[in-house]
């Protein structure tokens, strides 16, 4: 029920009362609009550091994906590409000097043109690795160099050496056996280590057995050996090189989250404070001066005309706290010339 009802319902006491105590209204003259303006200001001030930090932490994010995806990772890949070919290419270059077919020399050949490209796309993708790829790309050459010198003094006895290898064969053979009866007393990595060291063994054997009965290829499969080791290992240290820039990197992106989660829950708890405070003053500084007018008009609708007006500035507000002052002048002053021609 408003005050208006209150005093049509016959509360004199209460008319009595405010007419001894005049309302006080005050009218700030602020514009409106111009507050509004400054609560936009405000909302957008309080939006901006979470959008802000949110954009530049899934920046930051996706610099370390594109990296690791686009840089690290793709470098480890070809690295053990490159120990691959290096393999493939030491493969077929025995296979030549067993049977000595053209083919198998043209493929070694290619795997080392295969490594050349490769080793060109690790440069190209990291310019940081540009020295430890021009170390693999100078034992390539090297071992290039070696295969040429190799094909060279390889001759023609493939009688004799075929009959070296089937007895490097045997003895491999022989070896595995021992191996396999030695495995039920060997854990499973073991067994994996020695399986590794007869193949790597046995590539030397079978080099060796080329070799033998011809110094110059002796000296010449040594080399190859040598460079294909070399050019292995250097391959390895690249792709570990890789893959720990590949944990570096994913260290950093769950350290950027972690500090991404704190940061924004920190900003997240001052925003939301700031908004309560914020939400309670500007609502109250634009409602607050228009409840006032309401309940001097509610006060002069009961026949209580004794406001006092402390209207300030030129706003909204300000000009309709005059216009209620004037008209409640206004009505104020016919309700007393009703009376002075009632009395007379």
């Amino acid at each position: 029920m408003s005050q208006g009802e209150l005093f049509r319902h016959g509360s004199v006491r209460r008319i009595n009362w405010r007419v001894h105590k005049p309302l006080r209204v005050f009218a700030p003259g602020t514009s409106l609009r111009r507050r509004v303006a400054y609560s936009l200001g405000v909302v957008r001030l309080i939006l901006a550091p979470v959008i802000l930090l949110a954009i530049y932490y899934l920046f930051m994010m996706s610099r370390i994906v594109d990296r690791i995806v686009r840089v690290d990772a793709q470098v480890a890949t070809l690295a053990e590409n490159v120990s691959i070919q290096m393999l493939n290419a030491r493969r077929m270059e025995l296979n030549y000097f067993l049977l000595h077919d053209p083919a198998d020399l043209n493929a070694s050949r290619a795997s080392l043109t295969s490594m050349d490209q490769t080793l060109a796309q690790c440069a190209a993708i990291q310019p940081a690795e540009h020295g430890a790829v021009a170390a693999i790309l100078a034992e390539v050459q090297a071992y290039r160099q070696h295969l040429n010198e190799a094909v060279a003094n390889a001759g023609n006895a493939r009688t004799t050496t075929a009959q070296r290898f089937r007895q490097v064969v045997k003895d491999y053979e022989n070896n595995l056996n021992g191996l396999i009866k030695r495995s039920r007393r060997e854990s499973r990595s073991q067994l994996l280590e020695d399986l590794r060291s007869e193949s790597g063994s046995f590539d030397s054997q079978v080099a060796a057995a080329i070799a033998a009965g011809n110094p110059a290829l002796r000296q010449a499969t040594q080399d190859l050996q040598a460079s294909s080791d070399k050019i292995l290992h250097l391959a390895s240290d690249l792709k570990t090189t890789s893959w720990n820039r590949v944990r570096e990197d994913h260290l950093h992106a769950r350290h950027l989250i972690d500090r991404a989660e704190w940061v924004l829950s920190v900003v997240s708890v001052a925003v939301i404070l700031l908004s309560i405070i914020v939400g309670y003053i500007l609502p109250h500084q634009v409602v607050k001066p228009l409840m006032d007018l309401k309940a001097a008009v509610d006060h002069a609708a009961a026949g209580n005309y004794e406001i006092e007006f402390d209207v300030q500035g030129k706003g909204e507000v300000a000009q309709l706290a005059h216009s209620v002052r004037d008209l409640i002048s206004h009505v104020s002053e016919k309700v007393e010339e009703s009376k002075v021609n009632k009395l007379g």
